[in-house]
């Protein structure tokens, strides 16, 4: 099929019309030709490419690795190593991500355990945030016995 509209594209490929209009103002896709009444035209090879983006984008590659896997996409030439590279590359950062993510959720879950839950207003979740002294994924054992010290 040739000649879709932006809706008919962003339905086809999962992309969104106003993420399709930010991808080409930033340069990750070529601008859609325009029809006589002004509307955007989009064919087969937008749509391939907005597939392929949406598809990257939700395997959690940046908007900057996408653009990298693009080039790479287009160049039939490309040795795959390229490819493989950046694909380990992204593993490790989502590695990373999922440990921070992990010692989040334990502090939370720590947090949690120790508020009673009940009618009472004392609660060691909100002391803790208005502590302001543990960082999102610091363990709030920590900051726990330093403040015990302190009352000692």
């Amino acid at each position: 099929m040739d000649a879709m509209t932006i809706g008919q594209v962003a339905q086809r490929s999962g992309v969104p019309p106003k993420t399709i209009r930010y991808y080409e103002s930033v340069g990750l896709v070529s601008p859609a030709g325009r029809r006589e009444n002004k509307y955007r035209s989009y064919g087969d090879k937008e749509l391939e490419i907005l597939r392929f983006i949406g598809r990257a984008r939700g395997l959690g590659f940046s908007l900057k690795e996408v653009e990298k896997l693009l080039a790479l996409y287009r160049d039939r030439q490309r040795p795959s190593r390229e490819v493989k590279r950046l694909a380990l590359q992204h593993i490790d950062n989502l590695d990373r991500k999922i440990a921070r993510l992990q010692t989040i959720k334990r502090s939370l879950l720590h947090l949690a355990e120790k508020c009673r839950g009940d009618e009472w207003p004392e609660c060691p979740i909100l002391d803790d945030l208005g502590s302001g002294t543990s960082a999102p994924g610091a363990d709030p054992s920590a900051h726990q016995h330093r403040a015990r010290r302190h009352k000692h």
